[in-house]
């Protein structure tokens, strides 16, 4: 079972929840949906500790299936060849604008090189 590995929590007291924010659903028309980690509490961003990925599921009321709707890898992460954090870091924030037909569930899975899987849902 998938639960044992895969961490959710409350998003105002665990820097690793990835949070879901969109605005009203209409079906058919455009949504923006961010996907942000560490929204409260800021998570680091170094080489030793870091979002490696993002990704966002879709699944449509009624439904058993997950659509996949968008992915984001995060590759700077300030590492460097000495004790100073390097030149570039990038933060965990995934922006799309998506159109789904139907009323469902977004899913948004984040992993942390230390800390491994985490999730959060949000009803559309």
């Amino acid at each position: 079972m998938l639960s044992g590995f895969v961490k959710s929590a409350d998003w105002k007291n665990e820097k690793h929840v990835p949070v879901i924010e969109c605005g009203a659903f209409t079906p058919g028309e455009p949504l923006d949906v961010t996907v942000t980690v560490g929204k409260e509490i800021p998570h680091p961003n170094t080489a030793q500790h870091h979002i490696s990925w993002i990704a966002l599921h879709y699944v449509r009321e009624g439904s058993q299936v997950s659509i996949e709707l968008a992915r984001c890898e995060f590759s700077a992460h300030a590492a460097s060849m000495t004790d100073q954090p390097g030149p570039a870091s990038t933060a965990p924030v995934l922006g799309v604008r998506v159109k789904l037909d139907a009323p469902g569930r977004l899913y948004a899975t984040a992993y942390c090189n230390l800390h491994g899987l985490w999730a959060s849902e949000k009803q559309l």
